[in-house]
This record gives structure tokens, sequence and C-alpha cells, in this order.
């Protein structure tokens, strides 16, 4: 899908990130730009080490930067208090997780659901919200079963359904084939794929190189900077 060029949905501009402890400073980030425009596929790539998770959680408001300002929908929320934080990070990100964060006594209709009770929606929607949303990951057979009853590529495509429930104006994933097998993280990056073919925003964190194809654009990371950015000529195969 072709990005609409003239909406950029994120802004970063100069971004550091330290930490400090035990009076020892860390820099992980310093001084990233990043634009991400809506229905883009971006993935930041690099080495272990080297910032990738760290400015995810900033895009996704988990973490505050050092320094910097941050846009999101041309809203400056660098320096929102926590609570403003989470209201927005519950309405416009949507997270998929390497682990997946499933909770093991909810099923997999509960998992999904459970993030849309903090957004005061009714009982009729958040149950089409759920199932429009399994459905499109292929998990609508699944609703009353369990994570432990599924396998791991199971597990990520209902990790993928919650964050789609919410309709987020960006998808985050962290490493999202990380701990499955080849197969498995294949067709979870199809299907990532696909979202994104259907207008989805997605910004991921990944290591390997493969996988980075997918995205549209690829940003390179090391020691915290930006240090290359590219199209990806396969993403539009």
């Amino acid at each position: 899908m072709t990005p609409d060029t003239n909406h950029v949905l994120i802004r970063l501009e100069n971004i550091g990130k330290v930490f400090t402890t035990d009076e020892v400073e860390t820099h992980a980030l310093s001084g990233v730009h990043l634009e991400i425009r809506t229905g883009e596929y971006v993935s930041i790539a690099g080495p272990s080490g080297c910032g990738k998770s760290t400015l995810l959680s900033i895009i996704g408001l988990l973490e505050s930067p050092s320094a910097g300002e941050y846009r999101l929908k041309g809203e400056p929320v660098t320096a929102l208090a926590h609570a403003q934080r989470a209201r927005i990070r519950n309405r416009e990100v949507g997270f998929i997780f390497q682990s997946f964060n499933l909770i093991g006594d909810l099923t997999v209709f509960e998992n999904v659901e459970l993030p849309l009770t903090y957004r005061g929606l009714s009982t009729a929607e958040r149950k089409q919200r759920v199932n429009d949303a399994l459905e499109q990951v292929g998990m609508a057979h699944r609703t009353q079963h369990y994570p432990s009853q599924l396998s791991g590529g199971q597990q990520q495509r209902v990790a993928v359904a919650r964050a789609l429930a919410g309709k987020p104006a960006i998808l985050l994933a962290d490493e999202p084939t990380g701990n499955l097998d080849s197969r498995n993280g294949e067709a979870v990056m199809e299907l990532l794929r696909d979202l994104h073919r259907g207008g989805a925003t997605i910004c991921m964190v990944t290591h390997d190189p493969r996988f980075a194809r997918h995205a549209d654009r690829t940003v390179q990371l090391f020691d915290g900077r930006v240090v290359e950015e590219s199209i990806t000529a396969v993403a539009e195969a």
C-alpha cells in the first residue's frame, strides 16, 4: 500500500535517552531523527544493544526521552504526565511483543478483550472488535482456548489480534518472530505484511535482515544513532 506522504504520523527530533545506574551513565540513544508516515511499514534494525528496543519504547510511550521532541499526530507528547501517556498509548498504539505476553488463565477471547475494558466500550462493541480482530489473524475458531493450548505461532497471532482490536494508529512489533521457529516466523511476517497491505502503519524492531526486507523502509541503528536509512525494493514485490 502506498503511504499517504502528506501525513507524518510520528516525528522524532534529536531524541536522546540516558540511563543512569550507580552513577554510571549509559547513552542508549543520541540525536535520533525519525519520521513515520501513515500507511508506512518501517523496520528498525541493528545489532544487539544498539538501542532498537529503547527507541520502540519511546515511540510507544513506554519510555520518555532524556532529550529531544516527540510528536504524535502533530501533537507534542514528550512532556505529558504518566496518566496522559497511558491514555494515548491505550488508544493509539498496538504492541506485539517477542514473548507474546498473553495471560495464561484467560481465554483467547479474554486476552484480546482485556485492553478494551479500559476504554469504556460497551460489551457489544468489545465483542465485535475482538471477533473481527481474531478473524483477521485466522484465530476466530480458538476463542475459548487458553494460551497453553496453542502453538507459539498461534499465540503470536492472538497477540497481533489483541493489538489490532484497539484500532491503533500504529502497530509496534518488537522482535515478533524471536520466540518462533522459522516456519511460524515466516507466517507471522506474512500476516504483518497482509495487515500493511490493508492499510496498517507498522514499526518493527528486528535483528534479522530477512524480516527487515518485508518493510518499505529500514532504519539502521548503531550505538544509539541512526547510521543509515534505505528503501526496501522487495517490499512492493
